[in-house]
């Protein structure tokens, strides 16, 4: 009795079209040469497409998570405003009252008053000058840099 040996496959031999993978599927190994450029382009275009999506998914996630982390920190900056504003409304009636020992308690309101009035009237000056340097509230620098951008593009264009 004869028995015929194959011999083994050779590592550098393309796999037969009939071989098939661990899973039970058909396997195919294509050559980069047996592919046009354009099927090529196109998977490539694909995967940045796909790519692309994952990112805006994961930005998006990642952006409603700071934006609920947000809300709540601006509660958490209200809340503060309200018991900062009841500890001033406190410290003046504090004021009112130590200044009631060596002025008539009228006096003593009105100079807390006033003192808290000039304290406003500086921060609203303040403010003014801030927000009148932050105006238009449109970013300007970028503006002109895209303008300039458009115009170099149109330039180039009529060449």
């Amino acid at each position: 009795m004869t028995t015929t040996h194959e011999a083994p496959p050779r590592k550098d031999a393309a796999p037969r079209p009939d071989a098939v993978s661990p899973d039970g599927a058909p396997h195919h190994r294509h050559r980069p040469s047996d592919e046009s450029v354009g099927h090529l382009v196109q998977q490539a275009s694909g995967q940045i497409t796909q790519l692309v999506r994952q990112e805006l998914r994961l930005a998006q996630a990642e952006m409603q998570q700071k934006g609920k982390r947000f809300g709540l920190g601006g509660g958490m900056f209200g809340g503060a405003g309200v018991f900062g504003f009841v500890a001033l409304q406190a410290l003046a009636a504090t004021a009112i009252v130590v200044l009631d020992l060596v002025l008539p308690l009228w006096l003593a309101a009105l100079v807390v008053t006033g003192l808290l009035a000039v304290v406003a009237g500086l921060l609203a000056v303040v403010g003014k000058k801030e927000i009148s340097k932050a105006t238009p509230a449109a970013p300007q620098r970028t503006v002109e840099s895209v303008k300039a951008d458009v115009a170099e593009v149109k330039e180039r264009a009529h060449r």
